[in-house]
């Protein structure tokens, strides 16, 4: 962090941080320790990011009396700790109030809310008043919105300089930010947990900028950085002038304490810094964003280490790839486990990949598992042609491989299946689709070859550089259950699967729409149907890092009794 520049009135310090849900002394010392960094730069004005105190989001943990109670304790040791740093000014986000009955009815009054804490005390209070319901978001579940706009002022050699606190959402919409404008505010402060997804940051900085055109005040922008379950947070903090101008932007996917500058003028306040980080590739972003959220859920559940089936194919090639940057190879183990129909290409590719990347590798034969299924079966299965049936026996022997060795050694499964996969149901339920987190669950087969390619060019955590074999890349994608199987032999080009899945599952286009726009008939109706079938699968596959707009998690949630088609 730089220090306070003499021509600054104010020096605003964004602390963009990693926070875990539910851990809540932890996040505390985490505020406590970059806002007494911050005061020693010459800030005096410190941002954390929304619902600081406990992580977002917390989900039912917000139905918790106690956990609420113990939200509220926390504030008040920050507070306390920061008693002796004289004209600091810090906002925490954190839960408030809970449950009271009224004619024996529970009625919530429970808040999204932030505190404003200066020397020892809680000086003012906000209440999120625009509760998110849609995507990812549930907040009408927890909380009730607030009804009243938040100014607070903070001293400077200059005069006070008034500011309007908003919470994430609040700054989607026109009234909260035209309210703490009439309120007195000179500067609008909004602290946020938005989870990411693809293109999602320069659509922050546009809406953004709506305010500060409705308004004409400066904003800062406060966000925080880590992976939560199946969300992730990229930071990517920034600042707007009060002409719509970026003059300050935090790194994405990294945790930073940054400083922003509040200069005043006779009649008006502006805002400025030297720290504008470029804007980014969208590959590079969604790299980081599977890096990032692999290792934050690996770390924060206390998982030692983790493995995964190594099949020769382009998708176990790239989440190894990913795993690796993530955790580090000593903390990888792949397993490959050739059948009687497994290429030898496979082996080779499988091998030389494991090589580069210099983790642990094992073979493990599924063969005479497999002959001793059939031979199990045979009785019962007697006039019968092998079909997928014996397919998935194979990929099921391997589940149970994998479940046995992260039993055995505390690795967790990291799962292979990619969002083209799981939308048509071209996985096998128990088999590959078993472990505890499925890394590229959101990411369509098109945009797995786009990553490929992209990491093997680029080697941002100095891990490797053509992590992948190019024989990878290029050779037809095949589970590889049959003789001289490809993907294609049972779905459409993934050029034409990706993009009806896209504009069917993530936009909510119809089938008709699909129709008119040139998609042929056959292609349309086979993968809305295998979309519409295989409901059943994902509701129990593991957990996987949203990176679409729409995932298959809890932005999908679609019956499995339906008999709808359109």
């Amino acid at each position: 962090m730089t220090g306070l520049n003499p021509q600054a009135a104010l020096q605003i310090a964004v602390l963009q941080i990693n926070l875990t849900v539910g851990d809540l002394q932890a996040n505390a010392d985490r505020i406590i320790e970059g806002a007494r960094e911050a005061y020693a730069s010459g800030a005096r004005l410190v941002l954390t990011p929304e619902l600081s105190i406990c992580g977002y989001p917390a989900e039912d943990l917000l139905l918790r009396a106690v956990f609420v109670e113990a939200c509220t304790a926390q504030v008040q040791r920050v507070a306390g700790a920061l008693s002796d740093l004289a004209g600091l000014y810090v906002v925490v986000g954190h839960p408030t109030g809970g449950d009271v009955r009224s004619k024996s009815v529970a009625v919530q009054q429970r808040h999204n809310a932030a505190s404003v804490l200066c020397e020892g005390r809680v000086i003012a209070s906000y209440a999120k008043r625009e509760l998110p319901n849609y995507q990812v978001f549930d907040e009408r579940r927890y909380f009730t919105p607030g009804q009243e706009a938040c100014v607070f002022e903070v001293a400077t050699p200059q005069g006070p300089v008034r500011v309007g606190l908003l919470i994430c959402e609040d700054a989607w919409f026109e009234a909260p930010a035209a309210h703490a404008k009439a309120a007195g505010a000179q500067v609008l402060a909004v602290i946020n947990a938005s989870p990411w997804h693809i293109g999602k940051g320069a659509d922050r900085e546009d809406r953004m900028r709506e305010r500060v055109a409705a308004t004409g005040l400066p904003l800062v922008y406060a966000h925080c950085v880590g992976g939560q379950d199946e969300v992730v947070f990229e930071g990517r903090s920034f600042a707007l002038s009060k002409n719509g101008e970026i003059c300050f932007r935090a790194p994405s996917f990294k945790e930073i304490h940054s400083s922003v500058h509040a200069f005043i003028t006779s009649d008006a306040i502006n805002l400025g810094t030297t720290e504008i980080a470029p804007e980014r590739d969208a590959l590079a972003d969604l790299w980081d964003a599977l890096v990032l959220g692999v290792r934050d859920y690996v770390g924060k559940n206390r998982f030692p280490s983790a493995i995964l089936g190594l099949s020769g194919g382009i998708d176990s090639a790239l989440v190894l790839a990913i795993a690796v940057d993530a955790l580090g190879a000593d903390k990888l183990r792949a397993v490959m486990m050739p059948s009687p129909y497994t290429a030898d290409i496979s082996w080779i590719d499988a091998r030389e990949m494991a090589a580069r990347l210099q983790v642990r590798y094992d073979e493990i034969s599924i063969a005479p598992e497999f002959e001793a299924f059939k031979t199990s079966l045979a009785p019962h299965f007697a006039g019968k042609a092998e079909d997928t049936t014996e397919e998935n026996i194979q990929a099921r022997i391997r589940g149970t491989l994998l479940m046995a060795l992260s039993n055995k050694f505390g690795s967790i499964v990291l799962t292979t299946g990619n969002k083209s996969e799981m939308a048509t149901g071209y996985c096998t339920l128990y088999g590959d689709m078993a472990g505890g987190f499925a890394v590229i669950k959101d990411v369509a087969k098109t945009t797995v070859f786009a990553l490929a390619r992209w990491r093997n060019a680029n080697d941002p955590y100095g891990t490797g550089a053509n992590p992948i074999p190019e024989r990878i890349i290029t050779r037809p994608p095949s589970a590889e259950l049959r003789p001289d199987q490809k993907d294609q032999d049972s779905l459409p080009p993934y050029e034409v699967l990706d993009a009806i899945l896209e504009r069917y599952m993530e936009h909510d286009e119809s089938i008709e729409s699909l129709l008119a726009a040139g998609f042929a008939k056959a292609d349309v109706e086979r993968v809305t149907r295998l979309i519409q079938i295989n409901e059943y699968k994902r509701r129990q596959a593991p957990v996987g890092i949203r990176v679409t707009h729409r995932s298959f998690g809890k932005d999908w949630r679609y019956p499995i009794t339906n008999r709808f088609r359109g």
